[in-house]
């Protein structure tokens, strides 16, 4: 029988299981007041934008890159045709199944799984994990039918429509117009615009003008049905993608959100002043040959050709499955990679006289009766050393003009030694040599013209313990007088100095693109000077046997007025050619490199020329006849608006 006691006790305990249930639900709920003001209040933001990436996809809109026209719309040099991209999202593929799509990716379309993995992780690392990766670049029809047969085992992988960048001219102007090649970490690090796999402009107009024909992207959000569907990109019948067709892995067209697009901007176009038939012409005359040669309209320095060879063509950078093109292109021997008018520097050779002939001229070191003997060679007072004349038999008492036609060496070693260094530095970048010209084209180089600071400067770091050998001899002066030792120039910078003759006397900086217009100095030359000069560089051309001919008659054109100056740069001294019986023995890497400039004055438009030979032995022989054929074909050819040039054809109908 329960007592008063143990009734008392029973609710006692009771009451404290009550208190105790209560409790903990009071602990429960509070919890769950705390999650739900967690998830509703304080992370609401983020949780929402989660919930709305289940639900809508955001797909990057490319924007078309520029277009890159020759002087007018009708030529056509790189546009833009439909492709499709496959992309992975970093966010919608967890750590666990990794391993897995990398390797299922790789045996469907032969990528590098290890270097996609490393990609990815890159980007969590970077905090990107939303933006799209590029797998594959400008997928086939094939490969994406593969793709689709096991959506379901690749989660956050899509096929993204995207402007594909198409090169029309093959290898022709292919260094001019550059190519497109992927964004690397550094690049990225510094561009916030971009992400990784973006591709952007590699040397030439795409890399200078990057900033305008990137244009700015945009984006399509889509409504993602609750089944396990990703977008895909259908082609129409011949195969290409239909950009206007997204779909999701059963065919079904997801819905566009019409307040989620944001139109792409495309990127600006571009008009050049490449004149692409004497480019491709140019290009043509140098087969065989390692040289280059620059065409500039003498008057405002717009350029016509910057012909290269040996050259490659862009669209295997950017056309799937040519890695072996590519690789090609990027470890040949000689570099075709490299345009050499304005990235490769030379001894300027005999050129260099014409700049030393104006220069003493305009300082009045020498006038037009101005005379000195020519044995066939040259000593300093109390030297033993003899500088050679190219003509070893001499040129007798010669003048100015007959030292620039006939190239006499003795009598511009005299000159440079009456002028002396620095005023032979001062002239040199007056007309453009040893600076840059400021062509509208990236990693253009400087080249040199050595002064008495560059001596000392450079021996200093040799002989610090001689102060003897740091100094400036008048046997330097000698040297840098017929452009010898270590004178340096690309030949874009013997054009500009060409023009400044041809076009009285004025420096113009070369360009491109149409947009930035002539740039053109006051003149700096005096027409007494120019008259004198021009007369020796006619003479050059015009002058013919039997009386002592020209060096530069192989480039005569009759009926016309050519002005030309021919130099041979020396590879090594000239002791070591005479270890070989003629010519053609001495080893090709031994052969001096071949000069030749020129301008025509009696036509319009005016032009300025430089073409340079590779180990061509003469510029009389190996440049000066490529100049002749140069001038006319400029001046006499048939005049066509859509001509057909090496492998693509210049206009909106070339196929590539």
């Amino acid at each position: 029988m329960m007592t008063a006691g143990s009734k008392k006790g029973g609710h006692e305990f009771l009451d404290k299981r009550i208190y105790s249930v209560g409790a903990v639900l009071t602990l429960l709920f509070a919890v769950l007041a705390l999650r739900l003001w967690d998830l509703q209040i304080v992370h609401w933001a983020e949780y929402r934008q989660k919930a709305e990436f289940n639900r809508l996809h955001p797909q990057r809109l490319k924007a078309p890159r520029g277009i890159i026209y020759g002087p007018d719309p009708s030529v056509v040099l790189a546009d833009n045709r439909p492709a499709c991209d496959l992309v992975i999202i970093p966010a919608e593929c967890r750590d666990e199944n990794l391993d897995d799509v990398c390797g299922r990716l790789e045996r469907l379309l032969r990528i590098d799984a290890p270097a996609l993995k490393d990609k990815i992780e890159k980007s969590r690392r970077l905090r990107q994990v939303y933006r799209q990766i590029v797998i594959k670049q400008d997928i086939s029809k094939d490969d994406l039918i593969r793709v689709e047969e096991y959506a379901y085992a690749l989660p956050g992988v899509y096929a993204v429509a995207r402007p594909q960048r198409r090169y029309l001219l093959g290898k022709t102007a292919g260094q001019i117009l550059g190519y497109l090649g992927e964004i690397n970490l550094d690049e990225l690090a510094v561009n916030e615009q971009y992400q990784l796999g973006d591709l952007i402009g590699r040397g030439g107009l795409e890399q200078m003008y990057e900033e305008d024909m990137r244009g700015t992207d945009g984006q399509l959000v889509v409504n993602v049905y609750a089944s396990d569907t990703r977008p895909q990109l259908r082609t129409d019948a011949t195969g290409q993608p239909d950009i206007d067709r997204i779909i999701d892995s059963y065919g079904r067209k997801l819905k566009e959100e019409p307040d989620f697009r944001v139109e792409p901007v495309p990127g600006r176009s571009i008009f050049t002043t490449l004149d692409v038939e004497l480019q491709a012409y140019c290009e043509t005359l140098l087969e065989g040959q390692v040289g280059a040669i620059a065409v500039l309209n003498a008057d405002t320095g717009a350029v016509l050709a910057l012909a290269s060879v040996p050259c490659y063509d862009p669209s295997v950078f950017v056309t799937h499955g040519r890695n072996r093109q590519r690789n090609e292109a990027l470890t040949a021997k000689p570099n075709p990679m490299v345009n050499r008018c304005f990235r490769e520097t030379y001894a300027p050779g005999s050129t260099f006289k014409v700049m030393l002939a104006i220069a003493a001229l305009e300082e009045g070191v020498i006038d037009e009766h101005t005379t000195f003997y020519c044995p066939g060679f040259f000593q300093l007072p109390g030297v033993s050393r003899r500088w050679r004349c190219w003509n070893h038999s001499g040129h007798g008492s010669v003048g100015v003009v007959d030292a620039l036609a006939f190239s006499c060496d003795v009598f511009f070693y005299n000159v440079g030694l009456k002028l002396g260094v620095d005023k032979i530095v001062e002239w040199s970048h007056k007309l453009g040599l040893g600076v840059k010209t400021g062509i509208d084209l990236p990693r253009e180089v400087e080249g040199l013209i050595p002064s008495r600071e560059w001596k000392e400067s450079q021996l200093k770091k040799l002989y610090p313990n001689n102060p003897w050998e740091w100094k400036w001899y008048p046997g330097n002066t000698v040297n840098l007088a017929i452009g010898q030792g270590e004178a340096a120039a690309t030949p874009l910078q013997c054009a500009v100095m060409m023009a400044a003759i041809v076009n009285g006397g004025h420096r113009v900086r070369p360009y491109l693109n149409k947009a930035i217009g002539p740039e053109v100095s006051d003149s700096f030359i005096g027409d007494k000077a120019l008259e004198i000069v021009r007369a020796g560089m006619r003479k050059c051309v015009e002058k013919e046997a039997p009386a002592p001919s020209g060096t530069g008659k192989a480039a005569k054109v009759p009926g016309m007025i050519v002005l030309g100056k021919t130099g041979s740069a020396q590879m090594v001294a000239l002791e070591q050619h005479k270890a070989y019986a003629s010519e053609e023995d001495i080893p090709y890497e031994l052969r001096d490199h071949a000069w030749f400039i020129c301008g025509v004055l009696d036509r319009e438009p005016k032009i300025a020329m430089c073409i340079l030979v590779e180990h061509g032995h003469h510029g009389s022989s190996a440049a000066a006849p490529f100049a002749k054929q140069v001038i006319e074909h400029f001046y006499n050819r048939p005049k066509s608006e859509n001509m057909n040039v090496a492998s693509g054809r210049v206009g909106h109908d070339a196929k590539n």
